[in-house]
């Protein structure tokens, strides 16, 4: 019998099991010694059934170029290494003598082999090709070994110098890629399907726009809250779901509040940035956490009841917050700054109140508890799930045409921006002088630029390349028809402020029984 891999991840924010007296007491403390041989918190550790580990893998999480990449990464290229170390297991061989043609047939086994039950997309597959890429190039270097996916790849290419192993534009293709893959999978939604998708999947709606009969929701205004937040401030999910209450700015007149993303949230960042809440989605937080009528307070209540809070390894309890340095002070009298916090660290903030320990995270569990991240993963799962039976009960066809992912809200959010600042490099825009035309364009600098502020990216090229390359050759009053009422109108409001300070898309709302105007390429 196989002795099959699996994977563990180091937390340090648990206490190390201990080891009892014996012949592993000699190790000491396990949290101590990993951090010294090169540990994270989030460090995968591959291991076998029976216990075995293979230094060579192990060390690749710890070292350059992985030691710096993030836990989703790590998560994602761990997976993908236990798959590949047991598949290759099944023939006898290790990751040490591997060849391109083990890399093609594992390929052929992910994809179109019809007995692999757990078979994947194409676009999937691209995770496993990046890690196992990301992990031979660095083995190249460490031990000597030549990286059997670029073996794939020369493979294919034997055909270049007549066209063929081309990709658009006169790029090599690389070998191991599906040809079925995408390197983008970017879908927008405009306002009115996102909240239908919202109202039916979270709130217990139908297509009718009535409550459904029996609907019970006890987490339904915390859901709103979320996905309003990720479609209105076009935070990824980990930086939304990560925000401390602290952070969060009071609700006030302005159509816009400013609040501080903190660094340790941002991916890949070294510094934290502001980004802009929409007073709706504002409003829809506050609700959730009001003490008299939100459902985050009943959560907190279970949980103190039930001595939750107290049972927490690591809890580290906040005396106040300073908001102007963005400093917490805890009761044990050292000070931290939230842009160092990390989103596992943030679930152990808490704060002294008359009924006990409470929370500083602001998305909680029914249990109280901090919402792990990766748990919206299988809330949007089952809003989708909801959406489809609702639509099957109303007499849909086939596949409902309204569904949302994660991401989906964050390039919704590029899409409406996009139409809003293009509107301010229109060639000709009425009751402006060119003098007034000008410094609204000075302000907002290129559009490109102004969105990849509004997004936190590094590089303006990564805003146009991979959000909206399908939209750069569209027309501005185009554009301006995507956008609801509201929206349109604020476009003026939005540029006449300025100059006195000086694809596919899911378009409408969907019926069971009338043709969807969802879906189609723009």
């Amino acid at each position: 019998m196989l002795d099959r891999w699996g994977v563990e991840f180091y937390d340090f924010l648990k206490p190390a099991p201990r080891l009892g007296k014996g012949v592993l007491e000699r190790f000491g403390d396990l949290h101590e010694r990993a951090a010294r041989n090169g540990a994270q918190h989030g460090t995968p550790v591959l291991v076998t059934a029976s216990g075995s580990t293979d230094s060579g893998v192990n060390l690749f999480f710890r070292v350059s170029p992985m030691a710096g990449r993030g836990l989703r990464t790590w998560r994602r290229y761990a997976y993908t290494l236990v798959v590949w170390l047991n598949f290759l297991q099944v023939f006898g061989r290790t990751w040490r003598d591997a060849t391109a043609r083990d890399v093609e047939a594992f390929k052929d086994w992910r994809l179109t082999d019809v007995r692999n039950d757990k078979r994947i997309m194409a676009g999937s597959f691209d995770t496993d090709r990046a890690a196992l890429n990301t992990f031979y190039s660095w083995a190249a270097g460490k031990y000597g070994l030549v990286n059997p996916v670029m073996g794939v790849a020369s493979a294919s290419g034997a055909g270049v110098r007549s066209g063929h192993g081309l990709g658009p534009g006169g790029r090599r293709r690389d070998g191991i890629r599906p040809a079925g893959s995408r390197r983008r999978q970017v879908k927008w939604m405009l306002r009115a399907p996102f909240e239908q998708w919202r109202d039916i999947g979270l709130c217990g709606y139908g297509f009718d726009g009535g409550r459904r009969p029996g609907w019970r929701g006890p987490n339904e205004d915390r859901d709103a809250a979320f996905v309003d937040g990720l479609y209105g401030t076009g935070l990824r999910l980990q930086e939304w779901g990560s925000v401390l209450d602290v952070e969060l700015p009071r609700s006030s007149a302005a159509r816009l509040s400013k609040a501080w993303l903190a660094a340790a949230c941002v991916k890949g960042a070294k510094e934290g940035r502001w980004y802009r809440i929409p007073r709706a989605v504002l409003r829809a937080v506050e609700g959730y956490v009001d003490p008299l009528e939100g459902s985050r307070t009943e959560a907190i209540r279970r949980a103190q009841r039930r001595g939750s809070y107290e049972r927490l390894a690591y809890v580290r309890v906040v005396s106040s917050y300073n908001a102007r340095s963005r400093v917490l002070h805890l009761e044990s009298g050292g000070a931290l700054s939230v842009d160092v916090v990390g989103p596992d660290e943030r679930r152990l903030l808490f704060r002294r109140t008359v009924s006990g320990l409470e929370p500083l995270a602001v998305w909680l569990s029914p249990n109280g508890l901090p919402k792990k991240v990766e748990g919206w993963e299988d809330t949007f799962t089952a809003a989708n799930g909801r959406v489809q039976r609702v639509w099957t009960e109303a007499g849909g066809e086939g596949l409902v045409p309204l569904w949302c992912r994660p991401h989906m809200c964050r390039h919704s959010f590029a899409l409406k921006w996009y139409s809003l600042l293009s509107a301010v490099w229109q060639p000709h825009l009425e009751g402006f002088t060119e003098q007034e035309l000008l410094d609204v364009r000075e302000m907002f600098g290129g559009v490109w630029y102004a969105l990849s502020l509004l997004l936190g990216h590094a590089d303006p090229s990564v805003t146009r390349d991979t959000y909206l390359e399908p939209f750069t050759a569209l027309q501005v009053d185009y554009l301006m028809e995507l956008l609801d009422g509201d929206e349109a109108k604020g476009v003026e409001v939005l540029i006449r402020s300025v100059a006195e300070r000086g694809g596919r898309t899911l378009t409408g709302v969907v019926r069971p029984g009338v043709q969807s105007a969802a879906g189609g390429p723009v």
